[in-house]
Order: C-alpha cells, then structure tokens, then sequence
C-alpha cells in the first residue's frame, strides 16, 4: 500500500507544487483523493499509470480539488479506455460530473459512474473499505478513512518446502487462504502462514478548519494526511478560511495519537516549507511536508 502525494500545494500551482491530489496504490490498482487541475501530468512524472485509476474520492469542489477530472477522463479515453471510473464525493458530484462529461466535443466511451455521498457513509470494497466524515471548511466538504482489509499471514517458504509443498502455484493457494493436498497429506494456511496482518489505515482530511470528527477517525491509526495551509503565526486567518495552520494539523495528530502525519495544501506563499516543517514537529514528532512526487510506503499497522 503505497502513498504517492501527486499534488501538495492549496488554491492554486506554483513553481514548486501543484495543488490537491493523493495517489493510493493498493496490490497495482490506484485510487484518487482529489484531483486537481494538472493530476495527470503529475501521475506521467510519478511511478504511477493514469489507466490504473479505479476510483476517484473528491473532498469538495473547490477547484484545486477538481478541476483535474475532465483533462484526465479525456485521456483515458484517447486511450482506448473500457472500464468504468467511479467518481465519488459530497452531495452534487453527480451533478458535476454529467457538467464534466460533456465539456467541449468529447463522451468518454466509458463509463464514469458518479456517486452522492453524506458524511458517515460506508463503502465496501473487494480489498478495502472507505468511510466519510464531515469536514469543517466554508463549503459542504467529506473527509475520507481508507481502511485495507486484514491480510493473511506472511507465507513461511522455509517451512512449506519442509512440509513437502513444491515451489509453484501450490503456494500461491496456500497465501489465498486454500488447503491443498500433497502425498495425501492436506496441508491448511494455518499450518504455512504466520498470524493475520491488520490492515492499514489512512486518513485523509481534504480542506478543514481543525475538526473532532477527523481527530476521532484517526485515533489510533497509522497515517493522516492533513491539510496545513499557512504558518502558526496565522493559525487565526487559516480559521477564517476554513483551513488549518501546521499548528493546528500537528495538534490533531498528537491528540489522535497516529503513526504518522503528512502536512499537505501548502499556500503558495510558501516556497520553502522546512521552517513549517520544523513548527509541525516541535508539536508532533513525526510530522513532513512532502514535496510533489513523494512516495511512502506504509508499514504493517501497528495494531496487529
């Protein structure tokens, strides 16, 4: 489960960062938080296929959240595209996205699914699950927890091979979860793998004034990514606008008790972020501002 931070920027691109999208790529697929304008070109300077994209979680409709899809829809089909695209956001995305679809002289010979989400909503996926929790910012806006769903154990090669298993497609049943026979003898995934992996967590906040329901879906958990827009020292004007101060995203982090913070949607007024960095940490230890194109792997929860 890999983080790739497309776009680290807030309100609009600047030399050093574009604005909002995080990847997550999970076992080759790729989901999208958020897209502003300039993802794809992004995600062509990444280790990441704009094809692969499965689904697309929109925080709001600010335009730096957004304004990404059309361009993106639009390759996707110059690229012979068949598989549908789920489109998923706060009350109007399906209002929006029928906008999107039909801009200019172009119909995606795909489908692109939108879907009307309230805070609180659960979703239920083949490998993972997503939950939305409202945001505090001037306009209707979701945070979003992506949850993985708990793995096997890790495969004990050493120990199949002494249990006669031969090298081969044999093994790959065992680590689905099959029993398979060899001699005669049934050999389970109990008897190969080790404990059952808890899945990751992810937290990803989209624009907000500092908010009890994100500190509460994150507590405990391995990754929040957190917008911080401007310096501590304007922690007051963050607020008026809806948004948060390095202050504020590291506070909630501590508070949330999480593995790991990333501070993103820096204003462009920002074009070194190290003293920022530097203010998160002293509240919240494991705090980073990444810089576009930063990838992260995540660790094995810690709640296994």
């Amino acid at each position: 489960m890999k983080l790739v931070f497309l776009g680290t920027g807030g309100s609009y691109p600047s030399p050093r960062r574009n604005v909002s999208s995080l990847a997550v790529e999970l076992d080759g697929d790729v989901y999208l938080m958020d897209c502003g304008e300039g993802t794809q070109r992004q995600m062509m300077r990444s280790s990441l296929s704009f094809m692969d994209v499965r689904k697309v979680f929109l925080t709001h409709f600010h335009g730096d959240h957004f304004l990404g899809l059309p361009g993106l829809i639009q390759s996707m089909k110059l690229n012979e595209r068949k598989e549908p695209l789920e489109v998923y956001g706060p009350g109007g995305t399906v209002e929006l996205l029928d906008i999107l679809t039909k801009l200019g002289y172009f119909n995606p010979d795909f489908q692109v699914r939108a879907h009307d989400l309230l805070p609180g909503a659960y979703l239920e996926f083949k490998k993972f699950s997503v939950r939305t929790v409202e945001a505090d910012h001037n306009v209707p806006a979701l945070a979003y927890v992506f949850k993985e769903h708990d793995r096997p154990g890790r495969f004990n090669k050493a120990k199949a091979l002494e249990m006669g298993v031969p090298e081969g497609p044999l093994f790959g049943k065992i680590q689905k979860g099959k029993t398979v026979e060899v001699d005669g003898k049934k050999i389970g995934p109990d008897d190969i793998l080790g404990p059952p992996r808890k899945g990751r967590t992810l937290i990803y906040s989209g624009d907000t004034r500092p908010s009890n329901n994100i500190l509460e879906a994150a507590k405990g958990e391995d990754v929040l990514v957190h917008e911080g827009t401007l310096e501590s020292d304007m922690s007051d004007i963050a607020l008026e606008r809806g948004h948060s101060s390095v202050a504020h995203a590291a506070e909630i982090a501590r508070k949330a008790g999480v593995r790991k913070l990333f501070i993103v949607h820096i204003s462009p007024r920002h074009e070194d972020a190290r003293e920022l960095e530097r203010e998160a940490r002293k509240i919240f230890e494991d705090s980073t501002i990444p810089s576009d194109l930063y990838e992260y792997e995540m660790e094995t929860s810690r709640k296994a």
